[in-house]
């Protein structure tokens, strides 16, 4: 690994955009073997919720480790964790809403006629709603408590063992889910299985390769490194984006709101979780504005998902408003 990064940085100014370079094709390597695993026991909103978001979150879960590692502020790892979740929840899921229309709820089949059939042809839709309906509770809960851990200020030790404890007993939920789904339908994992396992690896290092190398490229950039906290949270949702625009293209709305909404528990509460293991958190000043327009968006969610299936085009134009909102109040204002 250090012949590669000395091979990179001898060259000279374009060493920044190759590790950016690296940065993003290990994040599409990990997302063409997530594909792959979509027919291999992981579907649909089990995929999004439990496999893709240490795909497209690999990179905020690396920052957390080397700004705790290396003892830098921990306001950063909150702003990084902030700008991820909120855009995941609003622009992310906003413009793929305006683009192809979003329905999780599933359409009656065509072919069946009568109550059962109409049911039966429903019946993913309605799983599937029922799923993101319990991922984005989580997403309410996992924001108020790190809310309430937080309100006086900071985020110690202790504090982050809870918050950490609450992401690994989500995560055990899942895994027992989609054991308990294969074994109902009477399949296993595809042989693949370990070498798409070994490929996400692969991407998992080159992202800690890349991160590391610009956070401590950041330091030496002034207007970087006092916005590092925005500016790593911008760059690492663009795994993210790929994964929204791609899935709306594909037609697989569950997909895409599932991997958004799961991404968001990668950043709220693990990696501040994980920060605060190794030094006390200090929050920055717009974590109040940060919080509430994500609680107020994931609440908005859950009302449309609820009672719609889905979500029409004016609430995903309603979703980019809050967005610019928040980008306005956090990194122009501020």
């Amino acid at each position: 690994m250090k012949s590669l990064v000395t091979t990179i940085e001898h060259t000279g100014h374009w060493a920044p955009w190759i590790f950016l370079l690296l940065f993003i094709a290990a994040s599409l390597l990990m997302i063409w073997r997530l594909e792959a695993m979509n027919d291999d026991g992981f579907e649909g909103t089990v995929l999004g919720t439990l496999v893709m978001p240490y795909c497209s979150g690999i990179g905020n879960l690396v920052f957390a480790f080397i700004l705790g590692m290396n003892n830098r502020p921990g306001a950063e790892v909150m702003t990084n964790a902030l700008v991820n979740n909120v855009t995941n929840m609003t622009l992310l899921i906003g413009l793929p809403v305006v683009i192809w229309g979003m329905n999780v709820a599933g359409k009656p089949s065509k072919k069946s006629n009568g109550k059962s059939g109409k049911s039966g042809g429903n019946k993913a839709g309605q799983l599937n709603r029922l799923s993101l309906l319990l991922t984005l509770t989580a997403v309410l809960f996992f924001t108020g408590a790190t809310w309430a851990l937080a309100r006086d200020g900071k985020v110690d030790f202790w504090e982050g063992v809870v918050l950490v404890g609450l992401f690994l007993f989500w995560q055990c939920f899942h895994v027992f889910d989609v054991l308990k789904a294969n074994v109902q339908k009477g399949r296993s994992f595809s042989w693949m299985l370990p070498v798409d396992l070994a490929l996400l690896a692969v991407g998992a290092v080159a992202i800690y390769i890349s991160t590391d190398w610009l956070v401590k490229w950041s330091d030496a950039i002034p207007f970087v490194k006092d916005n590092r906290g925005w500016l790593s949270g911008l760059l690492m949702v663009l795994p993210n984006a790929m994964l929204a625009l791609y899935y709306g293209w594909r037609g697989k709305p569950e997909v895409i709101y599932s991997s958004q909404v799961g991404d968001g528990h990668i950043c709220i509460p693990l990696c501040i979780g994980i920060y605060a293991l190794y030094h006390t958190l200090n929050v920055p000043a717009f974590f109040q504005t940060g919080v509430i327009i994500l609680g107020a968006a994931t609440a908005l969610h859950f009302v449309v998902v609820a009672v719609f299936g889905g979500l029409p085009r004016f609430v995903g134009l309603a979703l980019l408003g809050a967005f610019g909102v928040f980008l306005w109040k956090g990194l122009l204002k501020g």
